[in-house]
């Protein structure tokens, strides 16, 4: 009877597992079908600090993210030249704006022309190195592949070729938003600002084209701490804008590769902060006065321009700002709001910080 019984379990069993497989089988041929199906739309890429629009197509999409890495020689400061190495020419590489649930498909070229391999590590990817596993790629050569983006929030990608520290630090990174499945509140203003180090064999402002400084990477020693790849890259010309009653949202990154940035703004409270770009979970901060932004990371961070006036983007590692370059921006037009701010007798040494 227990060798019938023991026969039939086994029967059973047997069927419950073929049926299973098949069942199996027959979701994942119905995933690559979906998969398949979806539409094909290239992906929108912008430069620091513009913000490609938010994603209002009706579903999800194969995204196609055409990079290509470039070595550029370009200004680190007035008078001071370096030789970047780049997604795209810029440092940050351009901003990715995808949906959560999209395929993104990641066509990344090695420009010709380039002296070193370099590849592409995606935060948001779920998968071998981000990416990098299947990218490393030398002067001339092409890669990709393609990830579905599983979580919303703002994340980083770098490059990650031996040596690391040194690709992230001659301006390889920048940033990529995976949107949560109803997108983000609208806001008025959107920036894209990140930052980085760089280490340079002179001293801060030396003069002539300047090339890394192998030991003072090692050290976390940087010349520059600054906001978009160079200083004053939002500054001047280059201030980001709104006008009062606005509400500004910064897509904040830290490239690294070494230094936590604390980013403030002088004159401002952070309305609404994502802390380390976490989107879908628990509710963002309030009322935020200076947000951590670990080397790797990034936060997405809103406020109301309630006042005109010049507001200093900075990391309150204050000599960062005020010595090595992590400063920028924000000028609000627009008219005087007593009721807010108002001066009274106005002082007459130096313009002041906070």
């Amino acid at each position: 009877m227990r060798g019938k019984l023991g026969f039939g379990a086994g029967l059973v069993m047997a069927v419950l597992l073929v049926g299973s497989a098949v069942v199996w089988q027959n979701q994942a041929r119905a995933k690559v079908s979906e998969a398949a199906a979806l539409p094909e739309v290239k992906a929108i890429l912008t430069s620091a600090p513009l913000v490609p629009p938010p994603v209002d197509r009706p579903g999800n999409a194969r995204v196609i993210v055409n990079l290509e890495t470039t070595e550029v020689k370009g200004v680190l400061a007035d008078g001071v030249q370096y030789t970047f190495w780049t997604f795209g020419g810029t440092v940050p590489g351009p901003f990715v704006r995808v949906r959560v649930g999209d395929a993104v498909q990641i066509r990344l070229k090695n420009g010709a022309k380039s002296m070193h391999p370099h590849s592409i590590d995606l935060h948001a990817v779920t998968g071998p190195g981000g990416g990098a596993a299947v990218t490393q790629l030398g002067p001339g050569q092409e890669g990709s592949f393609e990830f579905k983006a599983l979580n919303p929030g703002l994340y980083v990608y770098h490059c990650a070729t031996p040596s690391v520290p040194e690709h992230i630090a001659n301006g390889m990174y920048g940033l990529i938003l995976v949107e949560p499945e109803k997108g983000l509140p609208r806001v008025d203003r959107e920036y894209y600002v990140m930052q980085g180090e760089f280490y340079t064999k002179g001293k801060t402002l030396a003069p002539g084209l300047q090339v890394i400084d192998p030991a003072k990477l090692s050290a976390e020693r940087p010349e520059y701490v600054v906001f978009n790849g160079k200083m004053g890259a939002l500054m001047g010309d280059g201030a980001v804008k709104a006008s009062v009653g606005e509400t500004v949202r910064l897509f904040v990154g830290n490239g690294g590769p070494n230094l936590i940035s604390s980013f403030h703004v002088i004159g401002g409270i952070l309305d609404t902060v994502y802390t380390e770009g976490a989107m879908g979970g628990s509710a963002p901060a309030r009322n935020v006065q200076t947000t951590l932004i670990p080397a790797g990371g990034a936060a997405v961070v809103e406020l109301k321009a309630a006042v005109p006036g010049r507001f200093l983007l900075v990391d309150h590692s204050i000599v960062r700002a005020m010595e090595k370059g992590a400063l920028g921006v924000l000028e609000v037009a627009g008219a005087e709001q007593p009721d807010i701010f108002k001066t009274i007798v106005p002082g007459t040494h130096g313009t002041g910080g906070h």
